[in-house]
């Protein structure tokens, strides 16, 4: 397991390289922590340190957002925030994204626990007493 501090927005792009640089050898992240501790803003500093030009957001209506990099690469971002029976997630083909071999970031994941491959890593999210970060990562 890594653990990377993040003290200020500012330090952002540093997490958003060591993230990456930890957790490159699987497509599936998982993003876990409460609502406001800053999943979507990790996802967005992750984005555009692999050359996403596309505005990143959080796809709690759509689901799932697309993004390409300069490369031409493709990530998938999803909350599944709204999602409240799991095979709603089967819905919009979430297996078929998830085995895609394209980065897929997976917000509120829990809720589709089932349909999580066997590997992927887990980035929890702590949000310490003076507004401070701490991410966890760990391998499953």
């Amino acid at each position: 397991m890594k653990t990377i501090k993040c003290g200020t927005i500012a330090t952002l792009p540093e997490v958003a390289k060591e993230i990456i640089s930890y957790c490159r050898d699987l497509p599936v992240w998982v993003f876990q922590g409460e609502m406001g501790a800053g999943k979507t803003t990790l996802i967005k500093a992750v984005a555009k340190e692999f050359g996403v030009g596309d505005v990143v957001s959080s796809p709690s209506f759509s689901i799932v957002n697309e993004y390409l990099n300069d490369q031409g690469e493709t990530f998938y971002h999803f909350d599944f925030y709204r999602i409240k029976e799991q095979d709603e997630a089967l819905e919009i083909g979430v297996d078929e994204y998830i085995y895609s071999g394209s980065y897929c970031w997976l917000e509120w994941a829990e809720n589709i626990q089932d349909y999580l491959p066997e590997e992927f890593y887990l980035i929890r999210i702590a949000v310490d007493d003076i507004g401070g970060r701490e991410m966890s990562i760990k391998k499953f």
